[in-house]
């Protein structure tokens, strides 16, 4: 079974094909604002490197937020106009369980993306990955205070101001890919990405 993960949530590319439980190439590169110009051809670079052709993959795995409103919007577009043209199957996965997934620490972890304003993304996930606080956008004093135990990793590649070691997140697209492969699929227009909180211009007219 080969399978094509993507990820562009947040200023990074991340993404690769795993095979029967093999990683057989991967790309991880930060492009800043230039990632809507970018994603695509790395993405189809990555065929060329392990000589595979788009219409043999079995399976898209994406990323649907939380993180960057552009860059959620970049993965989740590649990943549904393939998987539509080529009838192949996708599902989705959380940034946060991918984050918690890639960690190298057996304990509860609790995986942060800056939200600025003192709010996070976060999520709290016990040593086996079970959901203790689901993804949410919160505030990042509210969310330490319910993590249930002393002994936890915290897991980012932002600047927060947090008196706790942390993990800078590397993603294992293996064994992200392997833990996630017979999560159900989704239909392709039913696929939309979950920022978890509302843009500033929708913020904005609420107010």
């Amino acid at each position: 079974m080969k399978i094509l993960y993507i990820d562009t949530s947040s200023s990074y590319l991340y993404a690769g094909i795993v095979e029967n439980e093999k990683l057989l190439c991967e790309v991880k590169k930060e492009f800043g604002h230039s990632l809507s110009e970018e994603a695509l051809p790395e993405i189809a670079a990555l065929f060329g490197k392990v000589n595979l052709k788009p219409n043999v993959i079995d399976k898209i795995i994406v990323v649907d937020g939380p993180g960057s409103f552009t860059g959620i919007r970049i993965g989740i577009t590649i990943a549904k106009v393939y998987a539509w043209s080529l009838n192949i199957p996708i599902t989705t996965i959380s940034a946060l369980e991918a984050m918690s997934i890639s960690s190298n620490e057996d304990s509860i972890c609790v995986p942060l993306i800056d939200a600025r304003r003192g709010y996070v993304f976060g999520a709290i996930y016990s040593d086996k990955n079970e959901v203790i606080l689901a993804p949410k956008y919160i505030k990042l004093a509210e969310l330490i205070e319910k993590i249930p135990s002393s002994q936890y990793s915290i897991i980012t590649n932002d600047d927060l101001e947090i008196d706790h070691v942390i993990e800078s997140y590397n993603p294992d697209i293996l064994k992200i890919v392997t833990y996630f492969k017979d999560k159900p699929s989704k239909n392709p227009h039913a696929v939309n990405p979950e920022y978890l909180k509302l843009t500033e211009a929708e913020e904005s007219k609420i107010q």
